[in-house]
């Protein structure tokens, strides 16, 4: 972890070798100027609540996106206040999704919030072509995860967009959650391209794609973070099972950013970490013109407003190396 940018998170160690990561991104995030952030069609207890709680804690400022007469009655029925909030009315979640993205496009929000709507459609929305939120790069996931035990924050990427990428979408995640890492004041990360052997072998293709994207990183294709990979999971963050198998790599056994070979391993991988070993899986889409918070309604508390912190953080930091002004919302309200 590189301590040399400037509002790293302080990663000193807790109790059982846990630290609140979190806690510490969301209180770096409440720090800053509220950002605008559209909130497509929050019409459910849950993304509602979770876009007025990260307002409450100052991490972003919500336009809400939907049916006025169910945003409020849902708002009624679980004790949320609206007061102070601005309501765009839409007639359905379709409408929703296509509103948040218009209103990211006129300037008017600099996030953009997933509410109650299936990811599918605000996904369709952002990606359309006249329309849309697309960049140059490939748009991507990357799951931000708390992993009790390990040493620092574990990004794992893409375990929700791109179903099977090939070399080239490969590297835009790549590129991507290495923005990310610096963006949130991380320093250059370890990126471990994943597979389940840790030399390149013809018949697993996944591995020579790994060995191809070390090269472009040694040829300045890809740049701001350091690559190894092929390398499998358990010498990519066990520095035990590293020196076992004879791995000598900045990143074996210290990545900082885990690479999957498709959305299904990064799925179950992140959701393993999660039931499993306890994790917390904060989660971000990043390429597109704005970061974009996708929640889940299996999320907790926390983790939702990580997410909120994470993207506000990044939005922030895209504003600051455009050299423009941060389209901000409303001071909290009192």
């Amino acid at each position: 972890m590189s301590g040399t940018e400037p509002n790293a998170v302080n990663m000193a160690a807790g109790p059982a070798g846990h630290r609140p990561i979190y806690d510490r991104l969301i209180a770096r995030a409440a720090g800053g100027a509220l950002i605008a952030c559209a909130v497509a069609h929050p019409c459910d207890a849950a993304s509602l609540g979770a876009a007025l709680e990260a307002a409450e804690q100052g991490l972003l400022q919500p336009i809400l996106v939907g049916p006025r007469a169910r945003i409020a009655a849902v708002a009624a029925q679980a004790g949320l206040d609206l007061a102070g909030h601005e309501i765009v009315d839409t007639p359905h979640s379709h409408a929703s999704a296509a509103r948040a993205v218009a209103l990211v496009r006129e300037g008017r929000a600099a996030l953009l919030m997933k509410g109650s709507l299936h990811t599918d459609e605000l996904m369709s929305a952002v990606v359309a072509k006249e329309e849309g939120l697309r960049t140059e790069r490939r748009i991507s996931h990357v799951f931000i995860m708390d992993v009790p035990r390990y040493p620092e924050p574990l990004f794992i990427t893409d375990a929700a967009v791109n179903i099977a990428p090939d070399l080239a979408t490969k590297a835009d995640i790549i590129r991507n959650a290495i923005d990310l890492h610096r963006g949130l004041g991380l320093g250059p990360p370890r990126v471990a391209i994943l597979s389940a052997v840790e030399t390149v072998n013809p018949k697993i293709p996944g591995t020579i794609e790994a060995a191809a994207l070390c090269k472009m990183a040694d040829r300045g294709q890809i740049e701001g973070g350091v690559l190894d990979g092929p390398l499998a999971m358990d010498n990519a963050i066990s520095p035990e099972a590293a020196a076992i198998k004879g791995i000598v790599s900045p990143v074996a056994g210290r990545a900082q950013v885990l690479v999957v070979p498709d959305l299904e391993a990064g799925n179950m991988l992140a959701k393993n970490l999660t039931f499993l070993a306890g994790a917390d899986a904060a989660g971000i889409v990043l390429g597109a013109r704005v970061p974009i918070i996708l929640t889940s309604r299996a999320d907790s508390q926390r983790t939702r407003l990580a997410s909120c912190a994470v993207a506000a953080l990044y939005a922030r930091h895209l504003a600051a190396r455009a050299g423009g002004a941060m389209v901000q919302g409303t001071e909290p309200r009192p």
